[in-house]
């Protein structure tokens, strides 16, 4: 968590994560939030905050940007549309982090989520509400690891990959980029090939483009 309260933030999008990611910026004291979308003209008021069609030029001093779409594509876009140095990392303040753990820019975690210890999440994660990430576990840029779905530990999670909300992944497996686990299953046996997944165990949807 940051030592010190920004002064604002910048959220890029206004749909229904940009609402959770505010909700956990709030928690933290930053209570200058705007929203920047281009559907911003009807969206002119987002619960009492501004919301804007474009980021500005020039940013309000000391301002960060945090990107707060679910689609890792566009997640992807907005972080490299923007210096690196103005994107904040956003943990919940009831979150709890292990000893050694680390956690890269533009990364969200949620109200009650857990990384373990030495675990390694990269840029532009999402570790949602309640998710949790064991020990030694490396989750891979711009993944989305969904509400109350449970990572074990050892695990290695691809770049991209969506872990649906109340999934399991058990410890030691490895999951490609580009997977999409649906919600609810459970993933007992490494993942290599780009798709779709559901079920317990987790199995390939036939009707899944390869990627």
């Amino acid at each position: 968590m940051p030592a010190t309260v920004l002064p604002g933030l910048y959220l890029l999008g206004s749909g229904g994560h940009a609402r959770s990611v505010a909700d956990v910026a709030l928690s933290l004291g930053i209570t200058r939030l705007i929203f920047v979308d281009s559907n911003a003209e009807a969206r002119s008021n987002m619960s009492g905050f501004t919301a804007i069609a474009e980021l500005p030029r020039e940013l309000e001093p000391g301002y960060k940007v945090m990107p707060a779409v679910g689609s890792a594509s566009v997640r992807e876009r907005l972080c490299a549309s923007v210096s690196p140095d103005m994107l904040a990392t956003l943990i919940a303040p009831n979150a709890t982090i292990g000893f050694g753990a680390t956690i890269g820019a533009a990364t969200f975690v949620g109200h009650h989520a857990h990384i373990g210890p030495c675990a390694q999440i990269a840029d532009g994660v999402i570790v949602n509400t309640g998710a949790i990430i064991e020990h030694d576990c490396r989750i891979g840029s711009y993944s989305h690891v969904s509400v109350n779905s449970t990572i074990a530990g050892g695990c290695r999670i691809g770049n991209r990959t969506f872990v649906g909300a109340g999934s399991v992944v058990i410890d030691g497996i490895e999951i490609a980029d580009n997977v999409t686990i649906g919600a609810g299953a459970t993933v007992i046996a490494s993942i290599h090939l780009a798709g779709t997944y559901v079920g317990t165990p987790a199995r390939r949807r036939s009707d899944a483009p390869s990627g």
